[in-house]
């Protein structure tokens, strides 16, 4: 149930983040050491000032293995320049559910055209793979009390809205959307309130040190929210929660 995050290190210690991204690299390559160098060290320490939190880069890094290795065996170990693109996904993901803005030093790195697309992602997909989230941990994890209630009410709530997604269009599917934003929003404060008082102030930490490369760049009051949606996500995250709002 509980989930080691790793810290990222201080913005200035690129050294000690590439230590840490390698030493990842080398524990889901089975032990084969690959050496962030040269070019290597220049695209990770962009991570780092870009203002990417290490554990966001470590998910990154874990998708692309797992997809390579879903493929097959593998005849040579990842590489970090082969996890560039799940690591920047990874990293937007991770912005646009904080709510922080890329790091300065970002408009300084090539635009990347987009590929837009007319199609929305599809809502009842999204919420069967929250029910299938939230009935496993009910059946794997022994939640607090009242946290356990939030989650059979959260279940009853998202299995209704399934119901209704289904052929939902237009302004439908938006009441919907802007439902399980309510929906997750009473999740994460029953979340929030059964974490330990010890894990609270670790998440606490954990947030200022997330954040921290975009206190300059961000109005106090848009910074505010970004630590509260961080905090959220973490909160949820301690105890195996799915994210139940629909980016996108």
């Amino acid at each position: 149930m509980h989930e080691t995050d790793a810290t990222s290190p201080a913005a200035t210690d690129i050294g000690a983040f590439c230590r840490a991204v390698e030493a990842h690299l080398c524990r889901v390559n089975g032990g084969h050491l690959v050496r962030i160098v040269g070019p290597a060290f220049e695209l990770v320490a962009g991570w780092a000032k870009d203002g990417m939190p290490l554990r966001i880069v470590l998910h990154g890094v874990d998708r692309t293995v797992a997809r390579l290795t879903a493929k097959g065996p593998r005849r040579r170990p990842v590489r970090i320049e082969f996890c560039e693109a799940d690591v920047r996904d990874a990293a937007d993901q991770w912005r646009r559910a904080v709510g922080v803005h890329a790091a300065t030093s970002m408009a300084t790195t090539p635009a990347v055209p987009e590929v837009t697309t007319s199609r929305l992602p599809s809502l009842p997909k999204h919420l069967e793979r929250v029910l299938v989230r939230l009935s496993a941990v009910t059946a794997t994890s022994a939640l607090p009390s009242a946290l356990s209630e939030a989650v059979a009410a959260t279940i009853s709530v998202v299995d209704a809205c399934l119901d209704a997604s289904r052929g939902a269009r237009g302004e439908a599917r938006t009441r919907i959307i802007e439902r399980l934003v309510t929906i997750e929003h009473t999740l994460t404060q029953a979340a929030r309130s059964s974490l330990p008082e010890a894990r609270r102030q670790e998440l606490l930490e954990q947030v200022r040190g997330e954040l921290s490369p975009y206190r300059a760049q961000m109005p106090a009051n848009a910074f505010r929210d970004a630590e509260d949606a961080l905090s959220g996500e973490l909160a949820r995250r301690h105890f195996s929660l799915p994210q139940v709002r629909l980016d996108g």
